[in-house]
C-alpha cells in the first residue's frame, strides 16, 4: 500500500454494471489517488460487489473510461479492496470466490475505516 504521511481516502462504490458512469468514477477516483501516492481503500457493496470476482471487471465496458479491469490492479496493487461481507453473501460470492488480496468485511470494519483521523470517505 503507499505510505502518505496526509489524508488517507475511502470510496464506497455502491453502484455495478447497471449503472456503469458512476461505477466507473469510484475505481477512477480511486485509482488515481492510489497512484498519486494516498493510501486509498476501495469498498464494493451492492452489485459493485461482483468486481471482487474474476471476470467481472474484465467484461464490464464504458466509452471514454479507462478499463476497469486495470483501474481495480491498480487498487489491489497500491490500497485495499473489500466487497461488503452482506453484500457477497446476497449475491452468493464465497470468501474463496473473490481474486486475492480482496477481503470480505463487514459495516464494523468500514466504520473503524472512516473513523480514523484524517481520513476522507466517499460514496459513489
Amino acid at each position: 500500500m503507499a505510505e502518505n504521511p496526509g489524508r488517507s481516502l475511502v470510496v464506497k462504490c455502491t453502484a455495478g454494471a447497471d449503472e456503469p458512469e458512476r461505477c466507473a468514477q469510484a475505481f477512477t477516483v480511486a485509482a488515481t489517488a492510489a497512484a498519486s501516492g494516498v493510501v486509498v481503500s476501495l469498498w464494493l457493496t451492492g452489485d459493485a460487489a461482483w468486481f471482487g470476482v474474476s471476470g467481472r471487471a474484465e467484461s464490464f465496458e464504458l466509452p471514454h473510461s479507462a478499463p476497469l479491469a486495470d483501474l481495480r490492479d491498480t487498487i489491489l496493487a497500491l490500497g485495499t479492496l473489500t466487497v461488503c461481507t452482506q453484500c457477497a453473501q446476497r449475491r452468493g460470492i464465497e470468501p474463496a470466490g473473490v481474486l486475492d488480496k480482496i477481503r470480505i468485511a463487514g459495516a464494523a470494519t468500514f466504520v473503524e475505516e472512516i473513523m480514523r483521523p484524517d481520513v476522507q470517505a466517499l460514496v459513489y
